[in-house]
């Protein structure tokens, strides 16, 4: 006898829970939570059906009463992340309030490190991710554009954010993994790059390190960066 046909089905769209019996123990928002925490301490690798049945309490089968499948999960803890998305009276300067909602985003991946690996499209139209887009189209209001081309803006500026702050992270974990202190990795490989550029084979390298010597400003080269994009719109 041949299988049932699988239909594709959006989360949003079902009931809390499936199926009869007492009144669901646990809400959706319980199960975005328990996922958010063993994310935030262990990474997402650590989130499973199991784990966070275990977390709540229940059995792994029961969860699978509420949440059908491991996507789904992550759709409810993406949501739920969205969630904390700032949503202010948008300030009539589309530039400054896009700038501001970059800054919120990039804020939020770092707070939950393992949400760049689930920015997807597709967990981009759940209840707190479509408010959040909402809020954006709001800010852009006095931008002179279809829509067509502020989903564009949006969908750019959050790529822009979600690689730079996986750059960040990368970076921090390696400096993490140093059998040494971060000042001594520094100051070897400073070491190493002032005396090849002071062999004179790379002359613009060397009046660049002169011309700005300084530390770098990560805060002002972020904002510039999102300036940039916003820029080419």
């Amino acid at each position: 006898m041949a299988g049932r046909a699988v239909v594709p089905e959006v989360i949003w769209a079902r009931p809390e829970r499936a199926g009869r019996g007492p009144k669901a123990a646990y809400s959706r928002a319980d199960i975005a939570e328990a996922g958010v925490r063993i994310a935030d301490a262990q990474g997402l690798d650590a989130v499973s059906m199991r784990h966070v049945a275990a977390e709540l309490g229940c059995g792994t089968m029961s969860l699978y009463n509420y949440v059908p499948r491991k996507e789904d999960l992550h759709e409810l803890m993406v949501d739920a992340i969205s969630g904390e998305h700032e949503l202010w009276e948008p300030s009539g300067d589309w530039r400054a309030d896009m700038v501001r909602v970059a800054h919120q985003t990039r804020a939020l991946m770092v707070r939950h490190p393992w949400l760049p690996r689930l920015m997807s499209p597709v967990y981009g139209f759940s209840p707190n991710a479509l408010r959040y887009l909402e809020h954006c189209l709001t800010c852009l209001d006095p931008f002179d554009g279809t829509y067509g081309t502020k989903f564009e803006l949006i969908a750019m500026l959050n790529g822009m954010v979600t690689t730079y702050v996986g750059n960040e992270l990368a970076t921090a974990e390696r400096v993490r993994s140093l059998p040494w202190s971060e000042e001594r990795e520094n100051a070897v490989r400073g070491a190493y790059l002032g005396g090849q550029v002071a062999g004179g084979g790379y002359p613009r390298l060397a009046a660049a390190f002169v011309e700005d010597s300084g530390p770098i400003d990560l805060e002002g080269v972020f904002e510039r960066m999102v300036l940039r994009v916003l820029g080419g719109f």
